[in-house]
């Protein structure tokens, strides 16, 4: 049924979302957005699913928007740019929207995107070597449909130290940010993730989703309006020349223009 990811479902009604380009770093390709959006419909309905576990295959988690995706928007339009971000968009609302409880189990980097996708689950837990990035502003976009979850996961000071530059950190800073719930050694993350999966089995899933309901109604939601304002601000960010520099540069494998000059 699906290419680039997996979807089973074991007789307690755990189901596992398995992201699965391992080759390509289980970046997000417009058939994964559109699979993942898929999936998100088919669990939703599902009233013997009780708990979703988001995992990958590979190495990575997820590096963030395919090269080939990437390459696809630089020679798009603007309509067809906004329809892209709206299909990201789009996945992400779904899997935010699940009535049942979300668990990400990190097992290898999240960058970009792929931290878009931790922030719309209920909880993360990673390995502890893990790396984490919103690499976007180097390549002269931003984090744009990604960014309210974001930013609702860490709250808005933390998102500014994070969405603004792309600099790398660990596994440590992301539990500060509240991106994860705890590290564990990369062989106890699969013990840690059913922990929690047999805990949340005691509890009634009606609860749950109601709860779940409740917590979307009672904070600052991501709306919306906001929503559309993401899609718009990437629409605008591909439409610019650092946009056009960035990106192409980083397919050149050279530095963009604003990078300070290193000598080699």
């Amino acid at each position: 049924m699906f290419e680039t990811i997996r979807l089973e479902t074991d007789a307690r009604g755990v189901a596992t979302l398995t992201l699965n380009r391992p080759d390509k770093h289980n970046a997000m390709s417009a058939q994964m957005i559109a699979e993942l959006t898929s999936a998100c419909a088919d669990l939703a309905g599902d009233r013997a699913v009780r708990a979703v576990v988001l995992a990958a295959n590979g190495r990575s988690f997820c590096a963030g928007g395919d090269l080939g995706w990437m390459r696809d928007q630089m020679e798009a339009d603007a309509a067809a740019r906004q329809e892209q971000a709206g299909a990201l968009a789009g996945m992400l609302g779904a899997f935010n929207r699940l009535p049942q409880f979300t668990i990400a189990a990190v097992s290898g980097n999240a960058f970009g995107g792929g931290l878009g996708l931790i922030s719309v689950c209920d909880m993360a837990i990673a390995a502890e070597d893990v790396q984490f990035a919103l690499s976007e502003t180097r390549l002269g976009l931003i984090p744009a449909t990604i960014g309210p979850y974001v930013q609702a996961r860490t709250g808005a000071g933390p998102a500014r130290r994070i969405f603004l530059h792309s600099r790398p950190f660990d596994t440590d800073e992301a539990q500060r940010l509240s991106l994860i719930a705890r590290a564990v050694p990369a062989e106890d993350l699969a013990q840690a993730v059913e922990a929690e999966i047999a805990a949340l089995l005691a509890c009634a899933p009606g609860a749950v989703a109601q709860a779940k309901a409740l917590i979307r109604e009672l904070r600052a939601p991501v709306d919306a309006a906001q929503i559309t304002r993401s899609i718009e601000a990437l629409t605008r960010r591909w439409e610019s020349e650092e946009a056009s520099a960035g990106i192409a540069a980083f397919f050149d494998r050279q530095p963009p223009p604003w990078a300070p000059y290193t000598a080699s």
